[in-house]
């Protein structure tokens, strides 16, 4: 149990030493050591200089009673009290820490003390020595602080007994001045520390700091950030190695540029071959092929109009129908290539066509909402939202089993913001990449062309929802497909 609560304290230390700074790291350990060993310094001298003042006080007093004592036996045997009394306050006046002194004989009756008028009885009690005794000290607490009361027999005891009271006044003053004297060097020493707590804060978070901001413009992109080597220490050797990491960043983000430039200007080639070669079919298809195709069936028409017998115009009636439903086909198949509104009329033009009419071929109720503001964008990415949006419709009805969606187109400052919705049957996203569903494929690589990104949310039973944001960037970065 107290091994666990050991530990809880150490992680809670723990953890709160980790959440302060270096700064105040390096203030509290050198303020704390320094003002930790300043007081207990402070306590072990006072404790020492008080011992030391104890000891003297106790010896001064058994010096002056012994030096009373014996000075005062010959006139205790001739009885001269006056001059007994003058010997004692002449001792007194002679040490400033003697708070009394008093002289009893062997019966305990005070012979001459300096008290003044009125001597305190209690102290008759208070102290003794007897006659073989050296001396007896007693501690004395009174209203004016201790008192050692010092008791010395005098002429072995015969003439009474001499007792002396020295005072710790004085004592307690010199501790309190050596205290204001040590804590005035605390707070010099403090002062001190303080200073130099601060420089060695300021020498050692500065390149610290300098290497944070350096960090944190490097994973924002900027490899091009270096620091200086303020030392040679293992700061210098740290801003050394962050030195030679963020050139090695930097040599491998502009051969990554290079390749993703590379593979950009690749897929641009690609997807502009693409609508070149979509535009050129669908224009032949239109022109050629569409015409062809109409030619024949006005002649299938005028030979209808001439035939007389019944067999053959069932014949060409029949081939009349086929071929009108061929050139239906082939007019769809122009308009998925390319739809000409798109070129001529723009994207909203070109996504209400193809909306509608995917609507009534898959029977399945679409709804369309474009907010693209009165300008066109650039034919890119009109290009990418329209091919986007035909996929993500395609998928639909393909796989989701669907019985309605939604497209939403919206411009917003920066960005062009494309939503298809479907209320199908759904699937895990996370299984897009491992099926090999190119649809959604295709999709998430024409945004990245464009630097945009795609999101998916689905869940099986909870359809699906695809969201497509392509950034508006200036023409020389988003680049013209002709």
């Amino acid at each position: 149990m107290k091994t666990s609560r050991w530990r809880d304290w150490a992680q809670w230390f723990w953890a709160f030493a980790g959440s302060v700074s270096i700064r105040t790291k390096i203030f509290g350990i050198v303020l704390g050591s320094t003002l930790l060993l300043s007081v207990a310094f402070t306590l072990q001298f006072r404790a020492v200089q008080i011992r030391l003042l104890e000891q003297k006080a106790r010896e001064q007093g058994v010096s002056v009673a012994r030096d009373v004592a014996a000075r005062a036996t010959d006139l205790i045997l001739i009885n001269d009290l006056y001059a007994l009394h003058q010997l004692l306050l002449e001792t007194q006046s002679n040490y400033q820490d003697i708070r009394y002194i008093f002289v009893i004989d062997p019966q305990g009756e005070v012979l001459a003390h300096t008290f003044g008028d009125e001597f305190p009885i209690e102290l008759l009690d208070a102290n003794w020595a007897a006659g073989d005794d050296f001396q007896n000290t007693r501690v004395l607490q009174t209203n004016e602080g201790m008192v050692w009361d010092v008791a010395v027999p005098i002429f072995d005891g015969r003439a009474g007994v001499a007792r002396v009271g020295v005072s710790d006044t004085s004592l307690r003053q010199t501790i309190t001045n050596l205290t204001t004297q040590l804590s005035v060097t605390i707070v010099a020493v403090l002062t001190a520390s303080l200073l130099a707590a601060t420089f060695l804060t300021w020498l050692l978070t500065r390149p610290i700091l300098a290497l944070v901001s350096a960090t944190e413009a490097v994973s924002k992109g900027d490899f091009s950030q270096r620091v200086p080597r303020w030392a040679d220490d293992e700061i210098g050797d740290l801003a050394e190695a962050f030195n030679q990491m963020t050139a090695e960043l930097a040599r491998a983000d502009e051969l990554q540029r290079e390749r993703e430039q590379l593979r950009r200007q690749l897929l641009e080639g690609v997807i502009a071959a693409q609508e070149d070669e979509r535009r050129r079919i669908a224009r032949e298809l239109h022109d050629s092929t569409s015409q062809s195709l109409t030619s024949l069936m006005v002649s299938l028409r005028n030979i209808e109009a001439v035939c007389e017998k019944p067999q053959l115009l069932e014949q060409v009636t029949n081939m009349r129908q086929v071929l009108s439903q061929t050139l239906d086909e082939v007019h769809n198949l122009a308009v998925q290539l390319r739809p000409a509104a798109l070129d001529d009329l723009g994207l909203e033009a070109a996504l209400g066509r193809f909306v509608q009419e995917w609507q009534r071929q898959h029977r399945i109720q679409a709804d369309l909402t474009v907010h693209i503001g009165e300008n066109r964008l650039p034919e890119i990415i009109e290009t990418a939202i329209y091919r986007i949006v035909q996929e993500a419709l395609t998928n639909v009805a393909r796989h989701a089993q669907a019985t309605s969606a939604s497209v939403l187109v919206h411009h917003r400052q920066r960005d062009v913001v494309t939503v298809i919705e479907d209320d199908g049957i759904g699937f895990d996203p996370g299984t897009v990449s491992a099926n090999g569903h190119l649809g959604l494929l295709g999709i998430r690589e024409r945004a990245e062309l464009l630097q945009g990104r795609m999101t998916i949310e689905s869940a099986p039973g909870k359809g699906t929802s695809v969201f497509v944001s392509i950034p508006l960037l200036t023409p020389e970065e988003n680049g013209e497909i002709t």
